[in-house]
């Protein structure tokens, strides 16, 4: 039992971590580079808000969006 554990450690240590790991290490020379992975999960946070806002601009414009406080059974 205690092999299964151990190769799954080995696993996620010599292969799985093995780009992050080459990350931590490149920090020490270029910071920007390192958190590419961060700068990344950002762009695509910003593009999902963005596109976001404009799905409920739209709704808002077409007056399709209900904001009076009934507009669920629970509340009134």
């Amino acid at each position: 039992m205690r092999d299964i554990f151990e190769g799954i450690q080995s696993f996620f240590e010599d292969f799985a971590f093995a780009p992050l790991d080459y990350l931590r290490n490149l920090e020490l020379d270029s910071w920007w580079f390192a958190n590419l992975i961060n700068w990344l999960f950002v762009i695509i946070a910003i593009a999902a808000f963005a596109y976001w806002m404009k799905q409920l601009k739209i709704f808002h414009d077409r007056k399709e969006d209900q904001q009076d406080t009934t507009a669920h059974s629970y509340l009134g």
